[in-house]
């Protein structure tokens, strides 16, 4: 697990995940040609009630599920 700060919404906070998880969103932001700050900002803003760690699993647990879907 590591824990890293990220700036969203203009303030500071820290968030904790495995390095795979913090690996596969920045592989993610830059297919996207963002950046893993602006990946998590849009992921913050329509969380909902879910953890913000939790958040960015399913995230990139979803993503990874439909690149498997559009190359069967």
């Amino acid at each position: 697990m590591k824990k890293r700060s990220v700036r969203i919404a203009g303030h500071a906070t820290s968030i904790s995940l495995e390095e795979e998880f913090w690996d596969a969103l920045k592989n993610i932001a830059k297919h996207h040609g963002k950046s893993a700050s602006t990946i998590i900002s849009e992921i913050d803003e329509g969380r909902g009630e879910i953890n913000l760690s939790s958040a960015l699993r399913l995230y990139v647990l979803r993503d990874m599920k439909r690149r498997l879907n559009d190359h069967p």
